[in-house]
């Protein structure tokens, strides 16, 4: 294993075994879940909002440890973020994991999130790290709609 991947695996299990933000969210703005039937994976992702931009976000969940690691970066990317410098980090994260990322990314485009990189290696795995990224979209719609997204991707009551 290249010292590249190590230090990769490193991170990703740090974060599995200690992750950052991992708590509920009473006075959260939106709130949603996000489920994978294939292998189990359960997340809910919270967001406090500080009028476009993340003041709060945080995430519970039970899975492997490349979902929770993914939860756990992902919230620590996003904090003091717009919802368009969301978007945009979104779109190159789904690049990276699906193997869609044409040419070298800039680190500080990605920054701690392109130790994912390998996972385009392994398609079953790329829900795994994309749940959280699919749950915060929803919760940041919850937060304009006040409505939130059961497991299912179906309507519920607001937070």
């Amino acid at each position: 294993m290249s010292d590249l991947s190590q230090l990769y695996q490193s991170v990703i299990l740090d974060h599995n075994r200690n992750p950052r933000n991992f708590r509920s969210l009473e006075e959260a703005d939106g709130r949603a879940d996000g489920y994978n039937p294939l292998c189990g994976d359960k997340v809910t992702v919270w967001v406090k909002l500080d009028g476009d931009q993340i003041a709060d976000v945080c995430f519970k969940g039970e899975g492997c440890a490349l979902s929770k690691a993914s939860a756990s970066l992902m919230t620590t990317a996003i904090k003091g973020k717009t919802r368009s410098e969301i978007e945009q980090l979104y779109s190159l994260f789904h690049e990276l994991v699906t193997g869609e990322l044409g040419a070298e990314v800039p680190r500080e485009q990605l920054g701690k999130l392109k130790v994912f990189s390998g996972v385009a290696e392994f398609p079953s795995r790329v829900k795994c790290a994309s749940m959280a990224w699919h749950a915060l979209q929803s919760a940041l719609k919850a937060s304009n709609k006040e409505t939130d997204l059961n497991p299912d991707g179906e309507s519920s009551n607001a937070v």
